[in-house]
């Protein structure tokens, strides 16, 4: 397939140069496949970088360990990497399904371009001046008649090519494991990592501008109403001006602030060029919180990030920072916020209901996993041998959560269809208040919102 933007790598990196076609002929029509290409793009292109510098990687490495690797990130430009991950997210979250529109391929594919046209000066010594400017696909006009009978041959050709491009990668994968890795002394490492910056600098890439679009677009995936640029919404703002800050005028600018259906900020998120600034981007997160909080009388959950790492600290029920993969949306933000902070009790002042649970072994159980959930850890383990009521246990626990408004729904997995009905059978005789319904192969019992990421599995196997 010739390609309209990625013809410079056909001679070195031909599979590069027919993904970049595809996601091309997909983009408007089928956005979602357009992703996926784009995230095939990347993917080889960084397996194409670790081949031809004989790079070390771990083995069975997944696409996130080889750009996480030391060696890779090492060499590579921060902007490089953000594009990197910005392909590689989306294109995972369209290959699950989450929907996805022309105007995000269309800017996803404009950073592949971006990255093609950085490998072709690093590593095919190319002269950027060269390089055409990029061409953006054109929508098909309206489908009528013809043009629908044309755009269905087009697709039915695609679907003909898909099988030739999966042989090539194939061949391509088989070829780079047969390649053997050598260490990189210092002097090679720094020697990379000042060209390929270089290079980066000469393309004039924008590295805020990318991690802006990744999170624009991960906060517009949680369903927040997120306007392009530095333009805010009513429940997006950007820029946001906070006051009560060390500086000068006392005054600091947030980058996103997130607000509830009364004008409150529930979230506020720092944004910090590399992974070194992630502890800087915290405490500075912190003081727009601080500010924030005294301006509106509502402390925000802290976000901060990279761009594609993303870290949560809601510092008011005491929970440590964690990772997370995507930003919560606003009716999650908003019970957290607004009900979870002010109604949650204390575990340690509720006792497990001994009219589900009655053995000391069981009550105990139930005791060391409140202990640790109110310590601040958000995971605990029981193991149980068959016939000592696990599901019991769980019952019990469940109750507990709920009377103390940590939980508002559980998930309850099993992994034969007998313990489903079982479970349903117990849970519906212990707690018939609390309606309970079959997803899929799981049994979920709803309550009042999840706080603690409620997760219950039962499981013949110890």
């Amino acid at each position: 397939m010739k390609s309209r933007n990625f013809e410079i790598l056909r001679e070195s990196w031909p599979e590069l140069s027919e993904l970049g076609a595809f996601a091309e002929a997909y983009a408007h029509d089928d956005p979602a496949s357009a992703l996926v290409k784009l995230r095939q793009f990347a993917e080889n292109l960084t397996k194409d970088v670790y081949r031809d510098l004989t790079l070390p990687k771990p083995e069975h490495a997944t696409f996130v360990d080889l750009l996480s690797n030391q060696s890779f990130v090492a060499i590579t430009p921060k902007v490089v990497l953000d594009k990197l991950h910005a392909l590689r997210i989306h294109g995972n979250k369209a290959a699950h399904g989450e929907p996805a529109t022309a105007q995000r391929s269309l800017w996803l594919l404009r950073e592949a371009f971006d990255l093609g046209r950085w490998l072709f000066v690093q590593y095919g010594k190319g002269d950027a001046t060269n390089i055409p400017a990029f061409e953006q696909p054109a929508p098909d006009a309206d489908s009528k008649g013809q043009l629908k009978h044309e755009k269905r041959q087009v697709l039915e050709k695609l679907a003909a090519q898909e099988a030739q491009m999966q042989t090539l990668l194939d061949e391509l994968d088989a070829a780079r494991l047969a390649v053997a890795t050598a260490e990189k002394k210092a002097d090679e490492i720094v020697a990379l990592a000042s060209s390929s910056a270089a290079a980066a600098n000469l393309l004039k890439f924008d590295e805020a501008t990318t991690r802006a679009r990744i999170i624009d677009s991960l906060l517009a995936n949680a369903g927040w109403d997120v306007a392009l640029g530095n333009v805010s919404t009513m429940q997006v703002g950007k820029e946001v001006v906070v006051q009560h800050q060390p500086t000068s005028t006392g005054l600091g600018y947030a980058d996103y602030v997130l607000w509830d259906d009364n004008g409150n900020p529930i979230a506020v998120i720092e944004a910090k060029k590399t992974a070194v600034d992630a502890e800087r981007g915290r405490q500075q997160a912190k003081l727009y919180a601080d500010g924030l909080e005294k301006m509106h009388g509502h402390r925000p959950v802290i976000f901060y990030t990279n761009g594609y790492d993303i870290w949560m600290w809601d510092d008011v029920l005491g929970y440590p920072p964690r990772k997370l993969f995507g930003y919560y949306s606003k009716d999650s933000l908003q019970y957290l916020v607004n009900f979870q902070r002010g109604a949650r009790k204390a575990l340690n002042t509720f006792e497990p209901n001994e009219t589900i649970v009655n053995r000391l072994y069981q009550v105990e159980a139930i005791k060391r996993v409140s202990e640790r959930f109110t310590s601040g850890h958000r995971k605990a383990l029981i193991v149980q041998a068959t016939g000592s009521g696990k599901t019991r246990v769980a019952i019990a626990l469940v109750k507990l959560l709920i009377d103390a408004g940590w939980v508002k729904r559980v998930l309850f997995l099993c992994d034969r269809r007998e313990l489903r009905k079982q479970a349903k059978n117990a849970f519906g005789e212990f707690l018939p208040e609390e309606p309970i319904r079959i997803v899929n192969d799981s049994l979920k019992c709803f309550s009042r919102e999840a706080t603690t990421g409620s997760f219950l599995s039962h499981s013949t196997r110890s």
